[in-house]
């Protein structure tokens, strides 16, 4: 009898480790819908409405997990700035310093882009005016810079660049590079993936004439 009275109990209440593994699992499928809207829509279209709609909820429900439209931006902002930054290091790993390191990791976050479209469109194009990154989600972005500016200290010390290479304004023109065929295949090749087209297979020249403006003291 002790036996069927233990097992007519009712289950114990979640505790807080399992209350919060929900909550996030929750988040993660609303940034999961959000993306999907945007990619739809575009990065503007996106509404908390269309999101609850999908989750099967009633629009105030979601102020429990994000207080207003610009949060959910941010997260998605921050963590497509983490991702993209992971990305790019792990490219390097193992590919020699400088120029070498500088360009694979470029290839990896061009890849990433173009398969990223919607949330990479928020990050490097800003397409919602009233959107500001939270210097939470934008701090990533400060390390992508210093990621850039040690691959070029390498090519300097390794002497495949100039000193005048290890400067903001390399890391300015490698930026202008990248998202100048990024924005031309964005415009003009929705469909195409990272190498393909007209466009980004043009990367690697353009990336080739970084000798040519911080050339090397031989």
């Amino acid at each position: 009898m002790a036996s069927n009275r233990a097992s007519a109990r009712p289950p114990a209440p979640a505790g807080p480790d399992r209350r919060a593994r929900r909550r996030q699992e929750t988040i993660d499928e609303i940034l999961g819908i959000a993306v999907d809207v945007m990619s739809e829509d575009g990065v503007t279209g996106l509404s908390l409405s269309e999101v609850a709609r999908r989750l099967g909820i009633q629009p105030p429900s979601l102020y429990k997990y994000f207080p207003s439209l610009m949060a959910v931006y941010d997260e998605l902002f921050r963590r497509g700035q983490i991702e993209h930054l992971a990305t790019m290091r792990a490219a390097m790993v193992g590919v020699e310093p400088g120029l070498p390191a500088l360009a694979a990791a470029l290839d990896a976050a061009g890849r990433w882009a173009l398969a990223n479209r919607p949330v990479a469109q928020l990050m490097f194009w800003r397409p919602v005016p009233s959107f500001e990154p939270s210097a939470e989600s934008f701090a990533p972005s400060v390390e992508l810079v210093a990621l850039h500016r040690e691959a070029l200290a390498d090519a300097v010390a390794a002497g495949q660049l100039g000193a005048a290479a290890d400067s903001d304004e390399a890391v300015w023109l490698i930026s202008t590079m990248i998202s100048g065929v990024l924005t031309q295949a964005f415009a003009n090749e929705p469909g195409t993936q990272w190498g393909q087209g007209r466009f980004t297979p043009l990367f690697p020249r353009l990336l080739a004439t970084l000798p040519v403006l911080y050339p090397p003291h031989r």
